[in-house]
């Protein structure tokens, strides 16, 4: 999920801007598909006032599928950056994420690595946006909102 002032999309924009190189969580492969949060809580309001006899569980993905490669070019692309993506292997990832988790506030811990290591994509079977009449927002109009450049 992502949003204004949250932990994920506005860390890495502040980052891509700020580094002329950004180290990439292994090769660049894992697969994500984020939600924008105020979606994410409309489909959660329609859902609850859904007429369902049973319980529907609904997996709402973002209209993109990216890898976090594909992600990182999103985001340097709308913040007008170029940043050279350096991929650093996941057992590295996981040293830091250990040695990080040792003070008060861990800029990276080990479940962060662990998630980084997992496709997070919405099932095409399941139920979502769509079906509750929802057309989300993508991470590239989200930014161009976020960045004053509509």
């Amino acid at each position: 999920m992502f949003g204004p002032d949250d932990a994920f999309l506005t860390l890495i924009l502040k980052l891509v801007r700020r580094l002329p190189f950004y180290p990439m969580f292994g090769r660049g492969l894992t697969r994500l598909q984020p939600a924008f949060v105020e979606d994410v809580a409309e489909a959660i309001a329609r859902a609850l006032q859904g007429r369902e006899k049973q319980a529907m569980t609904y997996e709402c993905g973002g209209p993109r599928v990216y890898s976090y490669e594909e992600f990182l070019r999103a985001v340097a692309h709308e913040a007008a950056v170029k940043p050279i993506l350096i991929p650093v292997p996941f057992f590295a990832w996981h040293l830091l994420a250990w040695a990080s988790e040792m003070l008060p506030s861990p800029p990276i811990t080990l479940n962060q690595v662990e998630l980084m290591q997992v496709d997070t994509v919405s099932s095409p079977e399941a139920p979502g946006f769509a079906e509750l009449g929802i057309a989300p927002h993508s991470i590239e109009e989200t930014l161009r909102h976020l960045l004053g450049s509509h």
